[in-house]
């Protein structure tokens, strides 16, 4: 029997014209696909934004700065069949290398080796049965004019 836990992450929302980076990835059990800013799980003893700087780096490779906190979500969550509950803490930052921001995509690469595609996406790529993960992420953002 596997042990349920509250998992701490840290998201970053880069965003440019109103557009934030996503990683697009599917659930098979409920055949949906869903859409997550760059970022993973905190370590112990790691504050969030090294996490986010940490995870940008593991991720895409990408150096960043001006990171800052812009909210803190709960997200109780079913994937893959799972029950998850994360709390999340949500960052902006932006890329040090302009030149990232005119790419449709960006390379990356998750913790297991296995190779993404994060693509810049308005609100108009979300939608119940799309959704930006987690949930009242794409609330926060409207609330903070970061997308439209």
């Amino acid at each position: 029997m596997s042990e349920h836990r509250i998992r701490p992450l840290a998201l970053c929302i880069f965003h440019h014209l109103g557009k934030i980076l996503v990683n697009q990835f599917h659930d098979t059990e409920e055949q949906r696909i869903l859409y997550r800013p760059i970022g993973g799980g905190i370590e112990f003893g790691e504050r969030s934004a090294d996490a986010i700087v940490r995870e940008v780096q593991e991720e895409l490779g990408l150096p960043i700065h001006g990171v800052r906190l812009l909210g803190t979500l709960e997200s109780l969550f079913t994937y893959a069949g799972k029950p998850g509950h994360e709390i999340v803490q949500i960052y902006d930052a932006t890329f040090d290398d302009v030149l990232v921001y005119e790419k449709n995509e960006i390379e990356g690469q998750e913790s297991n080796g296995a190779v993404f595609h994060a693509k810049w996406c308005d609100s108009t790529n979300f939608s119940p049965a799309s959704p930006l993960v987690p949930e009242g992420l794409l609330d926060l953002l409207k609330s903070l004019s970061l997308l439209k």
